[in-house]
């Protein structure tokens, strides 16, 4: 094994860009995502909460349920060679489990493993090199939600595989989707999951998943960010609301309340916090496998499979280009 990487860095992540992204996420008190997963100690921090928490890693159902959607993936890409792009790739656990069966079934696949953290993209880097060689694996650094251009830094001469697992309830829909579908060519697939509120009841799904979030080890993942910017943990305390947003979806949303005031100074500004102010930091959409085929539809992708847990809570779809 060589004893570097090469690693490539796109500029929606460089410096002077994730500085104003910063700033603009203090002042308008509202938390890009990106900045949970900025450093190696809140990468660890939130393994330790996917690993605690997230249904593929202990419900034989959940697992299951992606591994027929990856069968169905690999059934319907019958060409030799396949590109696959990991959006929001995390640990990688899941494109891992992807590789190995494209490669039982003869394919030959390349990936990208594609994260805003550099230590994700090289953690799912890792975990790719137990199925591909070096030479065949190609991490790629770059915040989704500003990079236009995905398509000339991602897509190559062979037929993209892109999975976005996990990733889409900490998006808006109407900005995630336009760059989703624009990275897609004709013949090229999505195979993406997205968390579900259970049951009939579209609220009432709502209430019984809160614990998956309100819990200590997520609250210590939300704040490591603020922590590390000087705010104090008695300065106030996290608070998960459920909300409706656009488009008919609900959210989970965690805040962080001051209980007091506490003045800190970030690149060189200083931002007062008063008592009484909420910053947020997270939020999470939950789908229902009807709404994620509505809103889908409209942005030009149609779900040519689908996958539901038995639990209801999660569901994974293949997609491609009308």
């Amino acid at each position: 094994m060589t004893t570097s990487v090469q690693v490539t860095i796109h500029p929606s992540q460089f410096p002077d860009n994730v500085r104003r992204d910063l700033l603009a996420s203090l002042r308008t008190r509202r938390v890009n995502h990106k900045f949970h997963y900025d450093s190696v100690k809140q990468t660890q921090k939130w393994l330790a909460l996917h690993e605690a928490h997230s249904p593929s890693r202990y419900d034989n159902d959940c697992l299951s349920t992606y591994n027929r959607a990856f069968a169905e993936a690999a059934r319907v890409i019958r060409l030799k060679q396949v590109h696959v792009i990991g959006l929001g790739c995390g640990g990688g656990q899941k494109d891992v489990q992807l590789l190995k069966l494209l490669k039982s079934c003869g394919r030959e696949a390349t990936y990208a493993p594609s994260d805003v953290s550099v230590a994700m993209a090289l953690v799912a880097r890792q975990a790719a090199l137990k199925v591909l060689p070096e030479n065949k694996c190609f991490p790629f650094v770059c915040d989704l939600a500003t990079a236009e251009d995905l398509q000339k830094h991602l897509v190559t001469r062979h037929r993209s595989l892109v999975t976005f697992f996990g990733m889409i309830p900490n998006f808006e829909p109407r900005q995630i989707l336009p760059q989703l579908a624009a990275l897609l060519r004709h013949n090229d697939f999505l195979l993406f999951s997205a968390n579900l509120a259970p049951g009939d009841d579209y609220t009432a799904g709502m209430e019984k998943i809160l614990p998956q979030y309100d819990n200590p080890l997520t609250r210590d993942w939300l704040t490591a960010f603020l922590f590390d910017l000087g705010v104090e943990a008695r300065d106030g305390k996290v608070r998960f609301t459920i909300e409706t947003g656009g488009l008919g979806l609900q959210r989970v949303v965690a805040r962080f309340h001051f209980g007091r005031s506490r003045r800190i100074k970030v690149s060189g500004q200083e931002f007062s916090l008063a008592r009484g102010v909420a910053i947020r930091l997270f939020f999470s959409y939950r789908y229902t496998p009807t709404l994620v085929r509505k809103l889908l539809k409209q942005h030009g992708l149609l779900v040519s499979g689908e996958w539901a847990t038995k639990s209801e809570e999660e569901g994974v779809f293949l997609c491609r280009r009308k």
